[in-house]
């Protein structure tokens, strides 16, 4: 099969698209045929060997932490899946990735995909819906009736936390860049600010950063936080700040697969309440490029890589 892999840490330049074994699927895993997988920004953090402490691989290594496809065979101890079965996953950190033909998963992290769009446009849903789930209930515990400011909320993530929140009843106070207030908007925020600490009319019960800022205005928006209040960061090379005094408390959020939490996710796609966005698709024999890319801007949207011969955008 073809896979793209990396034999050492460095550049884009690593990054080879070669020939790599069929993989076969141990007790409790299954092997997937790819749809689909995406670029993440901790991808290239990975290859560039930036991540060896919290993340270690074994080289050669594949990238591809999302993945969405078809089950085409099964190891011993599989309950619940069979092959021919339409699912995603979003797979460990740790594991061989996606970005192949084929690949090898534990059948425990996956969900059945959605079926109300196309399989490799479900790839842009694992990672970033998680993340945005886990930093809205699990560590923030958003409610109906509560304020959350969103920092990053015209990105990726932001897209999919502004619309979870709006769909749990909060009212969503978004932070943008200058050209990302309107994707803000669409996806449902009361309040659209640009980027830098806002002025608002009341506090917030919590704020969610997913923003690559500098400490110093991350350390703002706790100001801007109620009494007894959180602050969530996803961009955990960074501290999350907090303010003892006031009871405000800082969480990093390490995001982490979860089955049950991917299939309501899954479940409130195929309902209509939650909107995927694509931005791009290219195919697997392209992905260094995108990588390479990512060096010199950041990423806007969703970029779905393919390893097979569906339509590119």
């Amino acid at each position: 099969m073809k896979a793209v892999r990396f034999h050492e840490y460095g550049d884009p330049g690593v990054l080879r698209y070669e020939d790599a074994a069929l993989p076969v699927p141990a007790a409790g895993e299954v092997r997937i045929r790819v749809a689909a997988t995406t670029f993440n920004p901790v991808d290239g953090n990975i290859r560039a060997g930036r991540m060896q402490g919290p993340i270690p691989v074994v080289l050669p290594h594949t990238p591809g932490i999302d993945i969405a496809g078809t089950i085409d065979a099964l190891g011993d101890g599989v309950d619940g899946f069979h092959v021919d079965d339409r699912v995603v996953g979003a797979l460990p950190l740790t594991s061989t990735g996606a970005s192949a033909e084929y690949v090898v998963a534990p059948a425990g992290i996956l969900a059945h995909a959605p079926a109300s769009v196309p399989l490799s446009d479900a790839a842009g849903l694992p990672l970033v819906g998680l993340t945005a789930w886990q930093a809205l209930f699990e560590h923030a515990g958003l409610v109906a009736g509560q304020r959350i400011l969103i920092n990053g909320a015209g990105g990726v993530v932001g897209g999919y936390a502004v619309q979870l929140a709006k769909n749990a009843g909060a009212h969503v106070v978004a932070v943008t860049g200058t050209s990302s207030g309107e994707q803000a908007k669409a996806a449902g925020a009361d309040e659209v600010h640009g980027p830098g600490i806002p002025d608002l009319a009341e506090p917030v019960d919590a704020v969610l950063n997913l923003a690559p800022v500098v400490p110093e205005q991350l350390a703002g928006l706790v100001g801007l936080i109620r009494d007894g209040g959180i602050l969530v960061n996803t961009t955990v090379w960074m501290p999350a700040p907090s303010d003892d005094s006031r009871g405000v408390r800082g969480v990093n959020l390490f995001v982490r697969s979860d089955a049950g939490q991917l299939a309501h996710l899954v479940a409130l796609v195929d309902s209509g309440a939650l909107h995927l966005g694509v931005a791009r698709r290219v195919p697997l024999a392209g992905l260094a490029a995108v990588h390479a890319e990512a060096t010199i801007t950041p990423i806007t949207g969703k970029i779905l890589i393919l390893p097979s011969t569906a339509p590119l955008d």
